[in-house]
């Protein structure tokens, strides 16, 4: 998804042409990770990769703007979906394919100035912090996770929803509105079964949900009250914290991150 007219966007490296990323520093970069499977019945199948994509090149362009070189890496469309395979077309890989994969676009990374690589995530499966606890004492890449929902005010909404929820279908609604199904009549509920066990629902004991157990229309929170509004003011924060983050990053000392007098 370029921008209107078809022209390139800053910092996306999908798009820009050699000379555009030769002649500037890229301090940082970001890789967006998505997923390919059904978000209720009317978001699309590649929801987590569009939203991941849209945010990392909204926050490469406003870091840009300021001066920091920020490069939005292209988007892994492809999460972790070990417990919805039963669900037609959903396409998984293992957390050992993605910590391989990432292993070597570090390493393609290390040469050319990147100082640091932010894991743009936005799909719940994908568990990145384990990659970065394998892979940071191998690189003098400052690699960090961000999950891109929670960088933004859920207050925004009565009730934001889990899993093609009203956060989730305000947010495509504003970034990709056609992708949307326009009938709100065919939106399903996404009314959810909680655990059997005691446990889990109280939130010591965790299981990964077997999502068609859990939820008849695959979504987990009413998708209802969602807006385009509600989602371009979600996004717009949501991308001012990333970028305000990213500008840290740039600029930050390696030997340094954790201090008795962090900036304000």
């Amino acid at each position: 998804m370029t921008a209107e007219g078809g022209a390139p966007r800053p910092g996306v490296l999908e798009e820009q042409p050699w000379p555009a990323m030769r002649d500037r520093a890229w301090p940082v970069a970001l890789l967006p990770f998505g997923a390919t499977e059904p978000h209720n019945t009317h978001l699309p199948y590649g929801t987590d990769t569009v939203l991941a994509r849209e945010v990392a090149a909204r926050v490469a362009a406003a870091c840009l703007a300021r001066g920091t070189g920020v490069v939005a890496l292209p988007a892994l469309p492809f999460g972790v979906n070990t417990t919805q395979l039963d669900l037609p077309l959903t396409i998984n890989v293992m957390p050992s394919t993605q910590l391989a994969l990432l292993r070597d676009v570090v390493r393609s990374l290390e040469p050319h100035g990147v100082r640091a690589l932010v894991l743009l995530n936005a799909h719940g499966g994908n568990e990145l912090r384990a990659l970065v606890r394998e892979l940071q004492p191998e690189t003098p890449l400052v690699l960090a996770v961000v999950n891109w929902w929670q960088a933004g005010d859920h207050a925004l909404f009565a009730e934001p929803g889990d899993h093609a929820g009203a956060l989730e279908t305000a947010a495509v609604l504003h970034v990709a509105p056609g992708l949307v199904h326009p009938d709100r009549a065919a939106w399903g509920a996404g009314t959810a079964h909680p655990s059997v066990f005691a446990g889990v629902r109280a939130g010591w004991a965790w299981m990964p949900r077997r999502w068609t157990q859990v939820a008849p229309d695959t979504g987990v929170g009413n998708p209802a009250e969602a807006t385009a509004a509600q989602g371009a003011a979600f996004v717009a924060q949501a991308v001012a914290r990333i970028a305000a983050f990213c500008e840290a990053l740039a600029q930050a000392d390696p030997g340094r991150m954790w201090a008795p007098d962090p900036p304000g």
